[in-house]
């Protein structure tokens, strides 16, 4: 029965998700309501997943289903969130020739990314405060190694007019959690 809930909430997490980080609130939702995992862990599993190679969304399932039901529920729950998107990119691959210049496609496309870009700036928001801000007390450990990660990505910014990458400042960020943790 797990097997099959595994697949089914993964499925809909697939489903519903339009980019990988718009699919994190979603997936905490439903971590939460079953209770596979406690928030705390689910901050802990969502770091990792973000800086081990793969979608995000694929290594938290993943993961998830590997806790819940071992390798087979790891292979289901993988399953149940890449399905939605094999689908619709093998349909937009047989429609996309005829469809691309298509103004009410054109249209539609535009009208989501705003509204992709605001769900990963609240989701940002969130995993910010929950780290932050651990069972309500301020983590001021954590506060430190943002305005760290902050100043080094300014700093570089300044000196060659690039932004600082994100491989860089989750190794920058690894190292600071060892040192100060």
């Amino acid at each position: 029965m797990i097997l099959l809930k595994l697949f089914t909430e993964f499925l809909k997490v697939g489903t519903f998700s339009i980019g990988a980080y718009t699919g994190i609130p979603l997936t905490q939702e439903i971590v939460l309501r079953n209770a596979w995992i406690d928030k705390a862990m689910f901050a802990n599993m969502l770091a990792i997943s973000e800086s081990t190679p793969g979608p995000i969304l694929v290594n938290a399932a993943t993961y998830i289903g590997s806790v819940k039901a071992g390798f087979l529920g790891s292979v289901v729950a993988t399953f149940g969130v890449i399905l939605p998107a094999f689908l619709v990119i093998v349909f937009i691959c047989m429609l996309f020739k005829n469809w691309s210049e298509n103004k009410p496609v054109q249209a539609i496309l535009r009208g989501v990314k705003p509204c992709a870009i605001g769900i990963i700036f609240a989701t940002g928001a969130n995993m910010l405060l929950a780290s932050l801000l651990p069972d309500n007390t301020l983590d001021k450990t954590g506060i430190l190694i943002l305005l760290i990660l902050l100043a080094c990505a300014i700093f570089y910014h300044h000196r060659t007019k690039k932004f600082l990458s994100p491989i860089k400042l989750i190794i920058y960020s690894a190292v600071l959690g060892m040192l100060l943790y």
